[in-house]
Order: structure tokens, then sequence, then C-alpha cells
């Protein structure tokens, strides 16, 4: 955005003078914080924020995992992130806020480092492309797996651990799917490399539990919240890979992927109608509220 603004340690700067040095301790390490965050043009013409509040949550929380102290309070980043959207004049976006750990120390415990935080909002549209959203996904299973959840810390949406996303993302892609699936230590569907995953059988909807090794969607919640709504319960359990396969409709969720149906697991076509019934009545419902169409979710919009 050649004229845009970031937003960093506290004031707006010009987006090609947002610089950090080459010896930054989060360049090298990995340790830091993020969140993915959606703006969106409503019905009424009006641009508003989707569960802003739910994210900032969640980047603080994140950020206390990883024992880093955020030098700003949430009421701070939050109102930061609706600034970075006003002053770029985006209707629709995607917002990242990153809390990472500045130069300093070089070693492995940069206790005396600052920590900063930035800021970026960018137009973006469907992640796995639009035609996925309309006629699902393929996706495979990758070598890869999830971290045990005392190997790294799960529920941390952490730069570090996305390394894990991008080597199976890679794989996959290498291989002409759109999207990949990591299984957990213990062999059973964890999730997607930036989405969570639903599966449905005879009208029986699961999702793998937070208890196994898997960040807590934003998006993943807001879609249990609709189902049930909908009078249609998640059982949140394991899931092995062959329930997968005998599923009638399989979708993923989350902030960047929205809710994108999938067609195909391991070059197995899911059996029902791509997207099926549930997914596409959930698809539907999800537009309503992130437009401002549905007034029982209105409380999940913040508006710039």
């Amino acid at each position: 955005m050649e004229n845009g603004k970031i937003w960093m340690d506290g004031e707006l700067v010009p987006w090609d003078e947002a610089k950090v040095h080459v010896l930054t301790h989060t360049l090298h390490y990995g340790v830091g914080v993020f969140e993915g965050i959606r703006c969106y043009v409503g019905q009424d013409g009006r641009s508003a924020v989707f569960r802003l509040a739910e994210h900032i949550e969640r980047l603080f929380d994140s950020a206390h995992i990883l024992d880093l102290k955020i030098p700003f309070s949430q009421h701070e980043i939050l109102n930061a992130c609706l600034e970075t959207v006003r002053t770029n004049q985006l209707k629709e976006c995607y917002v990242r806020p990153l809390v990472f750990v500045g130069e300093g120390d070089r070693g492995l415990h940069a206790r005396t480092n600052p920590i900063r935080v930035a800021i970026a909002s960018w137009p973006w549209g469907a992640y796995l492309g639009e035609e996925g959203l309309l006629k699902g996904i393929r996706v495979k299973t990758s070598s890869f797996q999830r971290f045990h959840v005392n190997s790294l810390m799960t529920k941390a949406k952490a730069v570090g651990t996305y390394l894990n996303s991008i080597l199976a993302g890679q794989e996959v892609w290498a291989l002409g799917y759109d999207e990949a699936l990591l299984l957990d230590s213990d062999g059973y569907v964890a999730e997607g490399p930036g989405e969570n995953i639903f599966i449905i059988r005879r009208g029986k909807i699961k999702t793998p539990p937070l208890s196994s090794s898997l960040l807590p969607g934003i998006t993943r919640d807001t879609a249990i919240t609709l189902l049930d709504d909908m009078d249609l319960p998640v059982e949140e359990d394991r899931i092995t890979r062959d329930e997968v396969y005998l599923a009638d409709e399989v979708f993923f969720t989350g902030t960047a992927a929205e809710v994108t149906p999938i067609r195909e697991v391991d070059d197995r076509q899911i059996r029902g109608e791509t997207p099926g019934k549930i997914t596409k009545a959930l698809k539907e419902r999800f537009d309503a509220v992130i437009k401002g169409a549905d007034p029982k979710y209105t409380h999940w919009l913040t508006y710039v």
C-alpha cells in the first residue's frame, strides 16, 4: 500500500518506513504473537471489525502464555486497530496486530529487550479463493503433525509455531492440493494450517476439542454458537481420519478462510453435495452476521 500507514509503538508511520533492525530478536527466534482480524462493509454501508474485542483478548492471552508484557492496554490496542483502518481509508480489510521482541540481547533469553507492537491493515479477499468458497477445496493430510501440547504452547497464536503450518502447506501445495490437514501427536485430526475443521455425518456435527493441539479459533467459536442457534449442536470430540472420509460434509473455519467447504480429502470425494446443506446454511448465517443483518449478534461488530 504505497500511501498507507502502519501503527508502530503508539504512532502511525508511513508504510515504507515501518522498519526494524536486522537483529530484531523475533526475526531470529520467532518469539512473538499476532492476530488476524477482518473488517467488513455492512448492509448499511458502514465498516465494522468482526469480534475485535475477542481477537485482542486472545492476543493478550497469547502474550501471557509466552510471558511477553505488552506495553499497551487492550483498550489502546483495540483503538489502534480501528485507527489503522480509518487512516488507510479501507472499507473492507484484514488487520494484523503483531507483538514482537525488539533488538538488544542476542541470545535466546533476551529478558531486557523491548517488547514492540505493530498493526497493519490491507485489502484481502477470499483466503482459499472465491471458487473454493463456492465449490469446496481439495485437502490432503500432511506428514507434518501438530505439536504435542507440552512441546509448544498450542493455545498461543505465536509467530514461531507457524513454521509447522508453512511446512504442512508447502508439502500439499506442491502436490496440487488447496490446503493441508494436520493430525495431532496421537494421530487424531487436529486442524488445518490456519483453520479449524468440522465434519458432519448423518446430521451430527463434530469438531476436535480444545484439549487437542489446536488454536481456539474465533470463527470456530462463532460457528459453534450459530449452529447451536440453528438447533444444530456441535459435539467437541476427537476425530479420526476415516471419520473425515465418511463424512457427508466437511468444512474449515477461520478468520481468513471464513467458512470454506471441503469437497475432497486425501483423494476421497466427500460423499454429500458440496457445499452441503448445513455448511451452506451456516455460511449464509455467518455472512448475515458479519454484514450486520442479524440483530442478535450486532455486539460482535465494532464500527470503524
